[in-house]
């Protein structure tokens, strides 16, 4: 089964926007729950303009399904994650100033520093992943860091989708089975709505899990966060 995490991440925007409380993030997060998310996500950034740090520590006692912590691993971004020992860390090579998330690690570049990142969060018992994009060799590399997942970085596969869905998915199809054959598990996340995502889990039906956060809060906007969480996780049945 492929499970559907929702990243909370644009209800802190909208809560910050204002000042206050309102939206609550932790509210939403646990409503997210009850209505049938099997994984809460979140994404810490340096400037703190969405989630906050002071969330995550709110976050971690209440979140009764898999809680996903992304960012990139800087020194401030791990001492919280070794407190706050989540389900799974997911890394990504974000520089302090992008808007979103926009490319994979170049895990032969970086073997060594994520290395030995993956080997503090593995000794604190935190199941990790790298977000790569479907490039067979970044992935081989990835294995050998010894994580336990990788999160392809499905941007691509959604910009082509519309022209021809069978070309757009293909390279990711191919990573992802070369990423089991290597022992590794799959999810993805980036992109992803109620348009393509079905598409993507009848290709790969053996993803461990989509994170999933802007698309799906802009769905709820219209549908309402019950519904809109339903349909997403009807996509991946």
């Amino acid at each position: 089964m492929t499970k559907l995490s929702v990243n909370v991440n644009k209800i802190a925007t909208l809560r910050n926007a204002r000042g206050g409380n309102v939206p609550n993030v932790l509210k939403v997060t646990l409503d997210c729950e009850s209505f049938g998310a099997e994984g809460i996500t979140v994404h810490p950034r340096p400037d703190e303009r969405h989630i906050r740090y002071a969330d995550v520590y709110e976050l971690r006692p209440a979140v009764s399904t898999e809680f996903n912590i992304e960012g990139y691993p800087s020194e401030k971004f791990l001492d919280l994650i070794l407190k706050v020992k989540p389900t799974q860390v997911t890394l990504v090579p974000d520089a302090d100033n992008v808007l979103t998330s926009n490319a994979g690690w170049d895990t032969k570049t970086n073997f060594d520093f994520l290395s030995k990142i993956i080997d503090r969060c593995k000794a604190a018992n935190i199941r990790t992943s790298i977000f790569v994009e479907p490039n067979l060799e970044m992935i081989d590399y990835a294995a050998k860091t010894g994580t336990d997942r990788i999160e392809l970085y499905t941007e691509p596969y959604a910009v082509r989708y519309a022209q021809d869905r069978e070309a757009a998915v293909a390279p990711f199809v191919q990573a992802a089975e070369h990423a089991r054959s290597l022992g590794l598990g799959v999810n993805a996340g980036h992109d992803l709505n109620l348009e393509n995502l079905r598409f993507l889990h009848e290709s790969i039906p053996f993803l461990s899990e989509v994170s999933i956060g802007h698309c799906l809060i802009c769905d709820a906007l219209y549908l309402g966060l019950k519904e809109t969480i339903k349909r997403y996780k009807d996509c991946l049945k």
